[in-house]
């Protein structure tokens, strides 16, 4: 990264994520660009000043998903940190941490679900369920690797701090 780049990245942002189960199934939210190319988002969004994480990711996932915390079994579940510095169109982005969580939901709570995220920025998304260990060729991002999590889409051993993604090793669409 040249010192143009990294000073392009002196803000730093921290952004929840989860990655919603039902069953194996995982919620991502898909998106088409205006040049037809595809890419999916974990649901999640950035922390506000002096908002605590936990209210931060159940803010965004009531949001995004319409999911209330009587939709999930058990508290959510810390996975994966990833430190991303990724050029995107537009104004220049701030460096993120992506802190992603697991969350698991409770019996037929899937089908009382949003089936479209809203976002001011970058438009309607669709609210798809895939199988998890489907998810591997996907444009994704945060890029995690939600497709080699263990039997049931749990964590077995890998490291929570994830290697960093910039512009020479992950390409926006």
């Amino acid at each position: 990264m040249t010192d143009d780049g990294a000073a392009a990245f002196h803000r730093i942002k921290i952004r929840v994520a989860a990655l919603v189960f039902d069953g194996q199934d995982v919620a991502l939210i898909r998106r088409t660009n205006d040049r037809g190319a595809t890419h999916y988002s974990l649901p999640g969004g950035n922390v506000e000043p002096a908002e605590p994480l936990p209210d931060a990711l159940r803010r965004e996932l009531r949001e995004e998903l319409g999911l209330t915390p009587g939709d999930i079994v058990g508290e959510p579940r810390f996975t994966w940190l990833l430190d991303a510095m990724v050029t995107r169109p537009g104004s220049p982005p701030p460096r993120k941490l992506h802190l992603v969580y697991q969350v698991r939901l409770g019996h037929g709570a899937r089908r009382r679900l949003k089936a479209f995220e809203d976002d001011d920025a970058v438009g309607r998304g669709e609210v798809v369920w895939l199988p998890y260990e489907q998810t591997g060729d996907l444009a994704l991002f945060p890029p995690v690797p939600v497709a080699a999590l263990g039997a049931d889409g749990y964590l077995e051993g890998g490291p929570a701090l994830l290697d960093a993604v910039n512009d020479t090793n992950y390409r926006w669409i």
